[in-house]
């Protein structure tokens, strides 16, 4: 890796994530001002448990960072092609999120979280699916929604959202150059806007992509997502995939399973191993768990009531590895990237 590139990736991830903390920060003075009467006293418990969490969300996020640079030196992957953020792009987006926040806001004090059923009337959607998730305007299910949702997770993560979804392409990449080449297929479960197919074809432009994803406006926007040209998209729901068995090479799943009821998980690894060809890898990212980072255990804990995440907290204590087994799939390792965590498993030749 050249010198060059890895001051561009420095200079491009801080900056990245100085952007998106500021809006975090921003975010979260807002939320205090709009709140109604004064808060409770902190105590020196609480306070000391909040710096401690603090003090490991920074290394956490350094370490990200060294290890995604590291990846990309040992040539796992290429270099972000957004390296240079499009100033216009990112105003707009920006504009958007702010404009959107005091209705977030607001849903989030009434607690009010099921008003993306208006939005779906025609039973066209499962029961689960159908709420504000983030208690975010429209659920997953308008083309508003669509468009705000990249900028809303990165500053949720605070400019770390990506650097985690890469940690998924190591596995993958390991893969081609162990088993498959360059003439793979690799399937992207509940792909929504596209951002990861984009990267996976942005590192492999040879790679046979497809996306999966219950969403129809989520999916239109991935169809006008730059990158994604060619790539065949399926509107469908992923625990009835519409493909052959044993026809990818490699399945991918990021951020869906913390969203899915436990039961749906078990027919969703069913149905990813079904697809996947004798041999084949299934790479599935998602949340820590409790006890990954015990320190982080409280703040996991605290995320579903903050953020409307109605399946979280069976999530936090669903084994997976135990999930995969089942299935049929031989996991391989179970790694964390800061607060995520990868899943490897494949499928017995």
């Amino acid at each position: 890796m050249r010198v060059h590139e890895r001051v561009a990736y420095a200079v491009s991830q801080t900056a990245r994530m100085a952007w998106f903390t500021g809006h975090y920060l921003a975010t979260r003075r807002l939320d205090r001002l709009a709140a109604v009467g004064k808060s409770a006293p902190v105590s020196a418990q609480r306070h000391r448990r909040s710096r401690l969490v603090r003090q490991a969300l920074i290394r956490g996020a350094i370490d990200l960072v060294r290890r995604d640079l590291a990846n990309i030196a040992a040539g796992h992957y290429r270099l972000p092609r957004d390296v240079v953020p499009n100033p216009i792009e990112a105003i707009r987006d920006l504009l958007r999120y702010y404009r959107d926040l005091p209705r977030a806001r607001a849903r989030r004090k009434a607690g009010t979280s099921l008003e993306a059923r208006d939005l779906a009337a025609d039973g066209a959607y499962p029961a689960y699916f159908v709420r504000n998730f983030h208690f975010q305007t429209d659920g997953y299910l308008s083309r508003r929604s669509a468009e705000l949702y990249d900028f809303q997770v990165e500053v949720l993560f605070t400019g770390t959202a990506d650097a985690m979804r890469r940690a998924a392409l190591v596995p993958i990449s390991e893969f081609l150059a162990s088993h498959a080449g360059g003439n793979a297929e690799l399937l992207d479960i509940a792909c929504g806007t596209g951002g990861f197919l984009a990267t996976v074809g942005h590192c492999w432009p040879n790679l046979a992509l497809s996306g999966l994803d219950i969403s129809g406006p989520y999916l239109a926007h991935a169809r006008r997502r730059r990158g994604l040209a060619g790539i065949g998209f399926i509107e469908a729901n992923a625990e009835v995939i519409p493909l052959a068995d044993a026809s990818r090479d490699i399945v991918t799943c990021l951020y869906v399973f913390h969203e899915l009821p436990r039961p749906v998980r078990r027919i969703v690894v069913g149905e990813m191993a079904r697809v996947l060809r004798p041999g084949g890898r299934l790479v599935l990212l998602d949340s820590l768990q409790l006890g990954d980072t015990p320190v982080l255990d409280t703040a996991l804990l605290g995320f579903p009531d903050n953020f409307h995440e109605p399946y979280f907290r069976d999530y936090l204590e669903h084994d997976l590895v135990a999930l995969l087994a089942k299935a049929g799939l031989i996991v391989r390792t179970k790694r964390p990237a800061y607060l995520s965590k990868v899943f490897v498993a494949d499928k017995p030749a």
